[in-house]
């Protein structure tokens, strides 16, 4: 067993992948309401071998904590002001053989029913499967659950995924809004 699965397994959680994780995929995580599920999502990920790049805050990469992020995979993302991080992350598709990118589309640990959709402009540029995976603090489990197949209608593909986290529990789950 590793390290990180060992953590994970030592504070009570354990990690479910119920599909194949193909080489190239956006994986799209929820409940995300505490900066518990990111330590969580890594030690799910890197107990089983799996390395995936993430979004993050560009105020998360100051030194030195910044190489730290980078070196997990972090991606940094300006707020507020038009940028091209679709564009980037779907060129890294692109140039690599592999590449997993895990996707918050909360965008906050704050309560926010307005989600990003940058995930799917990515997965249909970059041609790659969508993932849906879940962080549910009432079963402590981690699980890469299922495969969601994007369609050409973002709306209803946003509502869709909205509809499959409504069962799964955050941290703090007043944080949480899939309506």
């Amino acid at each position: 067993m590793s390290i990180a699965g060992w953590l994970l397994k030592k504070a009570g959680w354990k990690y479910e992948a119920n599909t194949d994780i193909p080489a190239k995929c956006v994986v799209v995580v929820a409940p995300h309401t505490s900066n518990w599920d990111f330590i969580l999502g890594e030690l799910a990920t890197r107990s089983v071998g799996i390395k995936a790049n993430f979004l993050m805050k560009d105020t998360w990469f100051f030194f030195p904590v910044g190489n730290i992020m980078r070196a997990l995979g972090g991606i940094p993302v300006k707020q507020g002001k038009h940028t091209r991080v679709t564009d980037e992350v779907v060129e890294a598709f692109n140039s690599r053989e592999s590449m997993i990118i895990g996707v918050t589309p909360e965008g906050t640990r704050s309560r926010n029913g307005i989600w990003h959709k940058g995930f799917w402009h990515i997965a249909k540029a970059a041609h790659v499967p969508v993932l849906l995976a879940y962080i549910d603090y009432s079963k402590r489990t981690v699980c890469i659950d299922k495969e969601y197949p994007i369609s050409e209608d973002i709306e209803t593909d946003i509502a869709g995924i909205k509809d499959y986290y409504k069962n799964y529990i955050g941290k703090h789950p007043e944080n949480f809004i899939t309506e």
